[in-house]
């Protein structure tokens, strides 16, 4: 696992900056302490800090072709390099080392842009083509690995693996996107394509962009999508079982090459289980585990992963986090160089901080969720979606509409008793149903925290038209199918793997995961929905698939998560921090938030009257953010580029 960036004068050949270079390189110098290179020529540089995972001793980047016309710089692994060197070998190229990397520059010089359709792996990487004067960016199918990017106005383009690269360079803006604060507040993070600055974006998953020096940049092109079947015939559920077995068997497998301490994450969950059951049959070793456990009871998973580590007998590690673990707070600002609000990003990065001191390479079950349908909220989709399927939305809409309306709010009350926000969501359409049950702050609540100058900066934007914009694009409009698309296309990549990915890389540890292996994946959306969600049993396929592999215990067991005590925190320990940081300068002086607003949710929290630690933790992240993130340096050397009409 690496890190990457680049630079290249879009216009002509002007000289780089060696030194905003190197700036930018050792930016990101936790993603790869072993080593780091530069490539530097006229109008184009690009850099890389190495981990090193496979060929140790040649594998450093930035990496050639034969005669030097073609370099690459790589973060992440092409887990089927090893299928491809004969094949690009029988076509006459040449081969001077034992790394995956190289495959990426030969598979260019042969395929071009149709390259990253013979990969299977998670990368993220570009190509300078000296000869074509072409900067070739591209990432994995499902964002496992991230890319940001960003064009200047002087004519160059900039990208890197994290967004702290890019905030490096002087010419790059700073200006905050006032749209990507809605979807924040509505996602809790900044979904693909946008960032929160509106001078960079992110390179979406599945995409890639090619820019041709002297041409203007076109736009990025999708070579790959998930498609759900629209109308999947039914299947023999035995056989099924038993491909299932042998597909994430062979996922796994091919995640197990490396040449450093190889282990995996355990939680107890089912999906982590499983990965490491799988593991254990094909390891003559005993695996390396690791777990987090908490003191409070009602978030500790540490005994069910026990029992997996003595089933499979795995070296097995565990760490307890405090229930006052918070210090990391403003750590994690400068981890995600963006506003992120998923609390599970603190136990998240201490299970990384304890994995990496056994092993440098860890397997997760991270994409089982949105695989099998393990979400809760899918149940609650699809009971919802009967009672749409009853009556027609200008019926719904008016009817259920008043009856919230009218029902008292209980946060305090389990789900089933909370009968506010399912009539919430039955006045809805499937879309904004769906996009009420997964939002941080409902509609109403962020209309409330809004100023006037940012409502008006808004100009009728609302963060639910990402969501339409994924859903337009759908190949199945099934209700199950279809959220499980959204979540793939948003959820996934915008929470779940940009958590791991800058926790995994603040420690320099590579994390891999075989359930969003895109092969099985693609086999998976071909089944019928109802092999995945069984009346009110997520992942039923799965846990059929595991049961000679896993305990009903572990199998069955209720959903905990990886969640952290927030509201005892801000009633006791974090009480007057929530109220600095709520009712300071900062989160007042970026004037998007109605004052009285944070007042009342402070006050109506801290007395107990209402449970607001949601939306005061996707504030205090916020509040971080301004602090922190904004205030990373820039490159002071030598002025880097004199300004010139833009494109």
């Amino acid at each position: 696992m690496c890190g990457i960036v680049g630079l290249m004068d879009m216009i002509g050949q002007r000289s780089v900056d060696r030194g905003l270079l190197s700036f930018m390189n050792d930016a990101q110098f936790h993603r790869g302490p072993d080593e780091g290179g530069i490539h530097v020529d006229a109008g184009i540089g690009l850099g890389h800090r190495r981990l090193s995972i496979i060929d140790l001793s040649t594998g450093q980047q930035p990496l050639y072709n034969e005669d030097n016309s073609v370099a690459v710089v790589f973060n992440g692994e092409i887990y089927n390099f090893q299928q491809l060197v004969p094949e690009l070998a029988a076509r006459g190229h040449k081969f001077r080392t034992r790394s995956d990397t190289e495959v990426i520059v030969h598979a260019w010089e042969e395929w071009g842009e149709a390259c990253v359709s013979r990969f299977r792996g998670m990368f993220a990487f570009a190509i300078w083509d000296k000869r074509q004067s072409t900067l070739f960016l591209a990432r994995d199918r499902l964002g496992v690995k991230p890319l940001y990017y960003a064009m200047l106005p002087s004519g160059w383009l900039i990208f890197g693996s994290e967004l702290k690269s890019l905030l490096c360079h002087a010419e790059l803006s700073r200006e905050i996107d006032p749209l990507t604060i809605e979807d924040y507040l509505a996602f809790g993070y900044i979904p693909e394509p946008k960032t929160v600055f509106k001078a960079a974006l992110k390179l979406c998953p599945g995409y890639t962009l090619k820019i041709v020096r002297g041409k203007p940049p076109g736009a990025p092109r999708q070579y790959w999508d998930i498609q759900f079947a629209e109308s999947p015939p039914p299947i023999d559920e035995r056989a099924a079982c038993a491909e299932l077995i042998d597909r994430l068997r062979e996922a796994v497998k091919i995640r197990m090459i490396s040449e450093v301490p190889l282990g995996a994450f355990l939680s107890g969950g089912v999906d982590s289980s499983a990965v490491v059951a799988m593991m254990a049959g094909l390891s003559q070793a005993p695996v390396n585990t690791c777990s987090i456990s908490f003191g409070d009871p009602a978030f500790n998973e540490a005994v069910y992963a026990k029992q997996v580590a003595e089933r499979y007998k795995t070296n097995h590690y565990v760490e307890q986090v405090d229930s006052d673990d918070f210090d990391l707070i403003d750590k994690l600002a400068t981890v995600y160089d963006e506003p992120y609000a998923d609390s599970s990003a603190l136990p998240t990065y201490r299970v990384c901080q304890l994995a990496r001191k056994k092993v440098t390479v860890a397997l997760s079950g991270d994409g089982g969720d949105e695989n099998f349908a393990g979400y809760r909220r899918y149940r609650w989709h699809a009971f919802e979606e009967r009672v749409r399927g009853w009556l027609p939305l200008a019926i719904r809409r008016p009817l259920f509409g008043a009856a919230a309306y009218l029902y008292p709010k209980a946060d305090w009350a389990p789900r089933v008793l909370r009968a506010k926000s399912t009539l919430q969501g039955l006045a809805r359409d499937s879309v904004e149903g769906y996009f009420h049950s997964v939002s941080m702050m409902g509609d109403k609540q962020r209309a409330a925290l809004r100023s006037h100058g940012f409502e008006r900066d808004l100009q009728g934007y609302r963060a639910i038209e990402v969501m339409r914009a994924h859903a337009a694009n759908a190949s199945s409009k099934h209700p199950l199918s279809l959220v499980q698309y959204l979540d793939i296309k948003t959820y996934l990549v915008g929470d779940i793997l940009t958590k791991v990915d800058r926790a995994s890389m603040a420690h320099a540890l590579e994390v891999r995961e075989p359930l969003l292996d895109h092969p099985l994946m693609e086999w998976l959306a071909t089944l019928p929905p109802n092999v995945k969600l069984r009346g009110r049993e997520g992942k039923h396929l799965l846990k059929q698939a595991l049961r000679p592999h896993l305990s009903d215990e572990i199998l069955y067991r209720p959903k905990m998560g990886f969640a952290v005590p927030l509201a005892s925190w801000f009633r006791g320990p974090l009480r007057q921090r929530v109220r600095q940081a709520m009712l300071g300068d900062s989160l007042k002086q970026c004037a998007y938030f109605n004052v009285a607003q944070l007042e009342s949710i402070v006050d109506e929290h801290q007395s107990g009257a209402r449970d607001h630690s949601t939306p005061i933790w996707t504030l205090l992240m916020f509040e971080s953010f301004l602090r922190n993130a904004l205030a990373l340096p820039r490159y002071s050397g030598r002025p880097v580029v004199q300004a010139v009409e833009s494109l």
